[in-house]
């Protein structure tokens, strides 16, 4: 029996002498280099007592070891759960203690900090630092370069990813070895990636984007990545001479296009600029070809199925959609009350089905049957259309979800914090356009009777519990919420009302 996802992605590198990274102090890692730590690591895990399907919860900073840990779970048949590095101990503490993680990895500087989460969990806890060092890599030093691959299915699940719900509790989505395959496979074909690509990656490797897909297409095709820590505008526009492709979300590229040095001539070299995880403005796709005469491919996916959708590599590439669905992806629009499939042209739910759609979340049964139909279609909560030309858009979500820079804002969170504040009678949480993060969060307050609120003193305590991305940019009173006869609030009004507040 076979390993799908390790022998596809990594096993035909075992003895590769080609370059795979390139890191940030100029230094090169071949495939079979960074294969042999991927198999320290494992020997290491499964030392530790962890078996198959076991989980490996992380929160590290990004580098090729992080990456690494990723290649060992698939290898020795673990599940994956990688971790926001912004999330807090209190937030750390629930995916823990939720997913039944067997070992919780992290840096030595937050070590004190989830200590007593791992002893409460009964996990065992290591460490991992950007610069490679850590009580994990010292252990696995001494172990044997190769690992004996553990069989797995395409069936048997390799990550966990949390996601939540406007109810603030967060849902462990199970991806497969099939979703995970099935997805680099359908974008490695229609972004035409092979071994001559060398990608530019600058996202987080906690996130689907920089992990899934970016990390994932690149091993397939057999390429190689500049694999950069973080964005860092300078250092993006020193590499990308040597760049082909890049991934990104909207904040890349506004960031690009706001530096005269970001020109046609330096772009000369690359043949695909990708971004997602947020929408991008029509404005910055005009900008963006104006200055480079290359178009933007925007796609669409969701923690629950990598990528749905794709806009055309060879073909009109159009502002404002998000393309057509993947090869081997269904997509219909449907109404979200009785399910039912709607004509074309008309907005309605997206629902999409296909071999990168998840397993179900861990441990929720009601809630997978919520959104997952018996049919195999997921009901995404996005709402959408699809025009005469088969080109999908998206306009708006059916929950409350914001988007801020790449990463899900969920805000009954932040809500119930903001409540919770002295003087604070009610809030609501909204998200409005910002040009560089897509959307960007504020927290409509209303006051109990006569007390004043002291904002600054607000955004300083929430923020203690809040990863940075999360906590509101902005905060406003209002003498009272709008609601319709319902007694619901009406944050589409609210929206409305803030839209141009970080113009």
């Amino acid at each position: 029996m076979a390993n799908p996802l390790f022998d596809t992605l990594f096993g035909q590198h075992l003895q590769s002498d080609a370059i795979f990274l390139h890191l940030l102090d100029g230094n090169k890692l071949t495939y079979a280099d960074f294969l042999e730590t991927a198999a320290r690591y494992a020997g290491y895990l499964t030392e530790a007592g962890l078996n198959a399907g076991d989980r490996v919860a992380v929160q590290i900073e990004k580098s090729p070891e992080a990456l690494a840990i990723y290649a060992a779970c698939v290898q020795a048949g673990l599940i994956f759960l990688p971790l926001n590095t912004a999330y807090t101990a209190a937030e750390v503490a629930y995916f823990v203690e939720n997913s039944g993680a067997g070992i919780v990895l992290c840096d030595d500087r937050i070590r004190d900090a989830l200590a007593p989460i791992a002893k409460r969990c009964e996990a065992k806890l290591e460490t991992l630092n950007a610069d490679g060092s850590g009580s994990l890599p010292q252990q696995a030093a001494s172990l044997p370069k190769t690992f004996e691959t553990v069989p797995r299915s395409e069936d048997d699940l390799a990550a966990f990813l949390y996601t939540s719900g406007t109810t603030g509790r967060s849902k462990g989505a199970m991806l497969s070895q099939g979703n995970l395959l099935s997805n680099a496979q359908a974008l490695k074909n229609e972004w035409r990636f092979t071994s001559e690509d060398v990608l530019l990656h600058a996202l987080p490797i906690f996130h689907t984007h920089g992990l899934f897909v970016a990390s994932n297409v690149t091993l397939l095709a057999g390429g190689q990545m500049i694999f950069l820590p973080k964005f860092d505008l300078d250092q993006m526009i020193a590499d990308m001479p040597r760049a082909t492709t890049m991934m990104g979300v909207p904040t890349f590229y506004t960031r690009l296009l706001g530096d005269e040095r970001f020109t046609k001539d330096l772009s000369k070299h690359m043949r695909l600029f990708v971004s997602g995880s947020a929408p991008l403005l029509a404005e910055t796709h005009v900008q963006f070809e104006d200055r480079t005469g290359h178009r933007i491919l925007e796609r669409y996916g969701m923690t629950e199925t990598n990528m749905n959708t794709s806009n055309p590599y060879d073909g009109d590439r159009r502002a404002g959609t998000v393309g057509f669905p993947l090869p081997g992806v269904e997509l219909k629009i449907t109404d979200s009350q009785t399910g039912a499939t709607l004509p074309q042209g008309e907005i309605g739910e997206i629902e999409v089905r296909g071999p990168n759609v998840f397993k179900g979340y861990w441990q929720m049964p009601e809630k997978t049957a919520e959104e997952l139909r018996s049919d195999g279609f997921f009901i995404t909560g996005d709402l959408g259309q699809i025009d005469a030309n088969g080109y999908v858009s998206i306009v708006g979500r059916n929950k409350d979800l914001i988007i801020s820079g790449g990463y899900n804002i969920y805000p009954k969170e932040i809500e119930l914090l903001l409540d919770d504040q002295e003087g604070v009678l009610e809030s609501a949480v909204i998200g409005v356009p910002h040009a560089d993060f897509g959307e960007s969060v504020v927290g409509v307050l209303v006051a109990m009777p006569g007390k004043a609120l002291d904002l600054e003193g607000i955004k300083t305590r929430i923020g203690k519990s809040l990863a940075r991305f999360k906590q509101p940019q902005k905060l406003v009173v209002l003498p009272e919420l709008p609601r319709n006869t319902m007694g619901k609030v009406q944050k589409k009004v609210l929206r409305e009302q803030y839209r141009t507040v970080f113009q």
